[in-house]
């Protein structure tokens, strides 16, 4: 018998990291965040995505699904926002999560919704709606969002003003950071919408840019122009189908990270 047939067999490398949850947070019956430890070895772009689980049940394969990291590609905890389906394979699963339990991440990070996909501008539009608005979490923390772009504007659509979680971090804790406070200060907006029930900017994200009230709440100029603005989209596909058409019909082009350009959207929450 040879050396070789006495040799175990190579240990296939995991393609998940097992990752301790660090906290949860539920903002409603059918939103929550959580957060998990960062591998030190994992580094991403901020807005990108990460393949996020459980594993499988009675020995089955592990359930994942595609999740924005709603932290900047600085920090040193990653931090999910997700819904809650009663019946989801996953997510069923996911929201009884608590400290200290483990849940499995991909390890390679990807997506479109990244600065880096986009040419250059004054004014970046980040919207999104209901958990959609992740990335922008992301987006919004990273220094070099402020230093591309003149002002950046958070736009969040929900059905219920409950559904507005992180309303209190864009309006004013986000302005304590130590890394980005001063800048978002000066230089970010937060435009929530609600469409079903009662609220200072009522309905969708889409028809109030339709009708010209996104503007005048805004004080621009109505329009988007192609010289100046830049947009990303994230959340259902109404909305994202939508609003990219409302974009073309500006002039504004979409770009992905081999041709930048004037907007992009994450196909990979597309279908």
């Amino acid at each position: 018998m040879t050396d070789a047939a006495l040799s175990p067999a190579p240990v296939k490398a995991s393609p998940f990291n097992e990752l301790e949850v660090l906290w949860v947070r539920h903002w409603t019956d059918s939103l929550f965040s959580f957060a998990v430890k960062r591998p030190e070895d994992f580094r991403f772009r901020s807005g990108e995505f990460v393949m996020i689980g459980l594993p499988g049940e009675d020995g089955g394969k592990p359930v994942l699904r595609a999740y924005s990291i709603a932290s900047p590609c600085w920090a040193e905890e990653l931090e999910f926002f997700s819904i809650k389906v009663a019946d989801g394979p996953l997510t069923s699963r996911l929201q009884k999560i608590v400290a200290g339990d483990t849940v499995l991440m991909g390890k390679k990070p990807t997506g479109t919704l990244v600065l880096d996909a986009l040419t250059g501008g004054e004014r970046l539009f980040l919207i999104g709606t209901g958990t959609g608005l992740a990335p922008w979490l992301s987006v919004a923390r990273d220094p070099e969002t402020y230093s591309r772009f003149g002002h950046v504007y958070v736009i969040h659509t929900v059905r219920s003003v409950a559904d507005l979680a992180y309303r209190d971090f864009f309006t004013r804790e986000i302005h304590d950071d130590p890394l980005i406070g001063d800048e978002a200060k000066a230089q970010l907006t937060y435009y929530p919408t609600v469409t079903r029930e009662a609220f200072e900017n009522p309905g969708r994200i889409t028809d109030r840019i339709k009708s010209g009230d996104f503007f005048r709440d805004l004080g621009l100029p109505e329009g988007f122009d192609p010289a100046r603005d830049r947009a990303m989209l994230c959340g259902s596909m109404a909305m994202i189908k939508e609003a990219g058409e409302l974009l073309e019909t500006y002039g504004l082009k979409e770009g992905s990270n081999a041709e930048p350009a004037d907007y992009v959207l994450e196909r990979a929450f597309v279908g």
